[in-house]
């Protein structure tokens, strides 16, 4: 049994205002919080602060005052509404003054531009006094009280570290563009040194099966703290996550192995992939891998389904073509669906994405061929879907009825049905 694992604790404040009016969307959060837990970090709150210097000083200080370290993003920039640097730094009582080095890397990087550069970004070159770079590789984060900075190539607000007290703040620019290269490159390896254990975790797959059922099947699971096994949902799959922490990778992965294989067992063919970038990856790998090609004839998702197929790298090795005929006209003239069949059964009918699915896999010459009709809403009169799946062995169908007038959410539904019909074919020919 591995020994007990000391977890430095994190805290999260994200600053803008931008964020709380939902201008933007807040993909920071979802990034650091992924470095963090592979660091072995433990991440305890978030929060998103406007661009207020008392609300934000206040936030600060909570946070500093539970956590060993605290990681802001945003509110680095030039104009009067970037308030992090001076906010954090009044908090601890930490004095700023222009750096000559900071100032002349920021106005080269408008001279590379050729643009001249305003006197406000000259702000972005106030940092903590006796402030050094800290250079991966090179340099070595001091446990004693001491503050650095963090260069940034990809724009002129440099990251800052502030460290006091056995605790740590971490100030980052905004911009995802920054944000992520300047966490990458420097704060990975500035931060290694706060935790000597690593968290590790596995994301399990699955098609077929609500995230109640499943529940129940791992019900002794998910009782378990190390490793943890948390179930959650999204539209038309269900997925668990497996993290376990300890001392070293490896140790984490031989506590979660036997995990995996019971969540396995357990779930059987309701797994899809372990890890797996997504059902559409999955089904692009196994269709390569039995060289076998694929078509869609698509109406109520427009498209949806050939779009996720083509966004895999390698789908021009399995994609033939797909049609859109959303009209009941393009369904004649495109798919060649009977006229007889649309008025003796309507558009939105078994018959229809039947002939749908097998008409296009005719024209194209594809083993499979994949097709979808429906009502997604909200004002539709009823909201109900058919899906066909059409290969050389038969076609099978899948009537959806929706519960919900969402139609971004009931196109989805129907695109995830429709892929795991394939997949459910793939695993069965």
């Amino acid at each position: 049994m591995g020994r007990c694992v000391q977890t430095a604790k994190c805290e999260l404040i994200c600053v803008g205002t931008e964020l709380l009016l939902g201008d933007i969307l807040n993909t920071n959060a979802r990034f650091a919080a992924r470095e963090l837990a592979a660091l072995g970090i433990d991440q305890l709150r978030q929060c998103v602060v406007g661009d207020n210097p008392e609300r934000l000083r206040a936030d600060f200080l909570c946070a500093w005052a539970r956590a060993d370290i605290v990681l802001l993003s945003g509110g680095l920039g030039s104009t009067a509404d970037d308030i992090t640097r001076q906010s954090v730094c009044a908090a601890l009582g930490i004095q700023l003054e222009e750096s000559a080095e900071l100032l002349a890397e920021i106005q080269s990087f408008f001279m590379r531009r050729a643009q001249p550069m305003p006197q406000s970004n000259a702000r972005q070159a106030c940092v903590p006094k006796d402030a050094r770079a800290f250079v991966p590789g090179q340099s070595t984060p001091s446990a004693a009280d001491a503050t650095y900075y963090f260069p940034n190539p990809n724009g002129t607000a440099p990251g800052l570290a502030i460290v006091r007290e056995q605790k740590c703040a971490v100030l980052l620019p905004g911009p995802p563009s920054e944000f992520e290269p300047m966490f990458t490159h420097s704060v990975r390896d500035f931060l290694r040194p706060w935790t000597d254990g690593v968290l590790v975790s596995h994301t399990v797959r699955t098609m077929g099966i609500g995230e109640s059922d499943m529940a129940e099947r791992l019900a002794d699971l998910l009782e378990g703290s190390n490793p943890t096994v948390a179930p959650y949902a999204k539209v038309g799959e269900a997925i668990v996550r497996v993290t376990a922490r300890a001392e070293s990778a490896q140790a984490a992965e031989e506590r979660i192995a036997p995990i995996l294989a019971q969540i396995r067992a357990r779930l059987g063919a309701h797994v899809y992939g372990v890890d797996a970038e997504s059902l559409e990856a999955v089904l692009v790998q196994r269709l390569t891998e039995r060289g076998q090609t694929l078509s869609t004839a698509e109406s109520l998702t427009g498209g949806g389904i050939a779009q996720r197929i083509t966004a895999v790298a390698g789908a021009s090795n399995v994609l033939s073509g797909s049609a859109v005929t959303y009209c009941d006209q393009s369904k004649r003239s495109v798919l060649g669906v009977h006229a007889q069949t649309l008025a003796d059964h309507s558009a939105v009918s078994e018959q229809v994405a039947t002939e749908m699915a097998e008409n296009v896999r005719r024209q194209l010459g594809t083993d499979y061929a994949l097709a979808t009709t429906g009502y997604a809403g909200p004002d539709d009169p009823e909201l109900h879907a058919w899906v066909a799946l059409a290969s050389e062995r038969d076609t099978v169908t899948e009537h959806i009825r929706f519960a919900r007038r969402d139609r971004a959410a009931n196109r989805l539904y129907t695109e995830n049905a429709a892929l795991r019909l394939l997949w459910q074919a793939l695993g069965t020919s």
